[in-house]
């Protein structure tokens, strides 16, 4: 089989696998980070969400095949040390916002929350609801109104 390599959470890492493997499996299967959830495989439900060279994407949606080996994936896992800290500051705020119940969706929910208050950083303006309405990462829980205020409360100190 081909090797394929990448950076994963600051390391490079290696795997051998047939090129249509998706990056998902990979890091489910392979590397053992089980962070990005397994929702629905087909890039709907987004619980899957980590970032590729720091935008949201959905694992279940690329081969492996498609990664270069500068490319660096970010899972929930490696969250925290993107910024230096035990928690990433959106961490922190679903913390502080109990937003959690079942927590399956959380991690795909928090990465999309990380790459949107970046891109909107990026853009130098104000999260707006406007904004917030684009995560389409689905919450089957329906804690949308925490999601969101956790949003807010976290891109204040990223």
């Amino acid at each position: 089989m081909p090797e394929h390599t990448f950076r994963l959470n600051g390391e490079q890492v290696a795997v051998d696998v047939a090129d249509d493997v998706r990056l998902l499996w990979v890091l489910r299967d392979v590397l053992g980070v089980t962070g990005p959830k397994y929702g629905c495989g087909i890039n709907v439900c987004k619980a899957c969400t980590s970032h590729l060279n720091g935008r949201a994407v959905n694992p279940c949606a690329i081969p492996v095949k498609n990664l270069k080996p500068s490319d660096e994936v970010t899972t929930i896992e490696g969250l925290a040390a993107t910024v230096g800290a035990d928690l990433h500051p959106m961490q922190q705020a679903w913390l502080d916002e109990d937003v959690a119940q079942c927590g399956y969706c959380q991690p795909g929910q928090i990465m999309a929350a990380v790459a949107l208050v970046r891109k909107i950083a990026e853009e130098n303006r104000e999260i707006t609801d406007t904004d917030l309405d684009t995560i389409r990462n689905v919450c089957r829980c329906g804690t949308y109104f925490r999601i969101r205020e956790a949003i807010k409360a976290g891109a204040e100190k990223m």
